[in-house]
């Protein structure tokens, strides 16, 4: 299992893929927040807060997880190298898992560079270090979850064809229906309580809970069970097929 995650790791950045992820979300994120004008625009807000990163990083994953993943089951169901994975002593589950770790990987070496940013905001804060610290880590925390399921989508949309196009355009869907699509949902149903039950089975509703500094067992059961299920449907549908 940890052969086949370095294999996927040096695959990453052997080709452009991993540079072109990391560098397109850093390039986006900093032009956004420290260049252009605008309301997200860190230093013309006025205030010392990394909101806009945090709302701009899950619409910038919403295509770039897919990028990442789109070719971890499509590509080996391509060129008949998945046949070559099942001669290993590996399960069903151990193959899946080691792809999608390693695209998670990838996703948080692209959000550690940000760092950088948290030091400046510290930094610019005035009196220096007047940040709301847990609201931060907590967002920090939260779009780590997030990312986690958008690489889960895309592993599962990846298992499920041949073809790395069809993979992007399926996951990319996904992601949004995850992140927005239940929310906007909800707008149509009457009903508080249903409403609250459909806006619940989003990602937003427990990415924004987080964000608020406060890690609840809830929105971590949310998206570990999430995650979970993906996988555990991505497990089902390779197992069902014997390339």
């Amino acid at each position: 299992m940890w052969s086949l995650y370095h294999k996927e790791i040096t695959s990453f950045f052997s080709s452009l893929t991993g540079y072109l992820v990391v560098g397109v979300f850093l390039v986006l994120t900093g032009l956004f927040l420290w260049v252009i004008p605008g309301e997200m625009n860190i230093l013309f807000g006025g205030y010392a807060t990394l909101d806009s990163l945090f709302y701009l990083a899950p619409w910038l994953y919403l295509f770039l997880v897919p990028a990442v993943t789109m070719r971890l089951f499509a590509e080996e169901k391509r060129s008949g190298t998945i046949e070559l994975l099942y001669t290993r002593p590996l399960t069903e589950f151990h193959i899946v898992l080691a792809k999608y770790l390693a695209g998670f990987t990838l996703v948080v070496i692209s959000l550690l560079p940000t760092l950088i940013y948290f030091y400046s905001v510290v930094q610019l804060g005035n009196p220096v270090g007047n940040i709301d610290y847990g609201g931060t880590w907590g967002s920090f925390v939260g779009l780590l979850f997030l990312a986690g399921i958008y690489v889960a989508i895309g592993v599962f949309c990846s298992s499920l064809t041949d073809n790395q196009i069809v993979s992007f355009v399926i996951a990319v869907l996904l992601c949004f229906v995850f992140y927005y699509g239940f929310e906007a949902l909800s707008q149509l149903v009457p009903g508080s309580n249903s409403q609250s039950l459909i806006v619940y089975l989003g990602i937003d509703e427990h990415y924004q809970s987080m964000s608020r500094g406060v890690i609840d067992s809830r929105d971590l059961l949310y998206f570990i069970s999430v995650i979970t299920l993906l996988l555990f449907l991505t497990r089902t549908v390779m197992g069902s097929r014997k390339w």
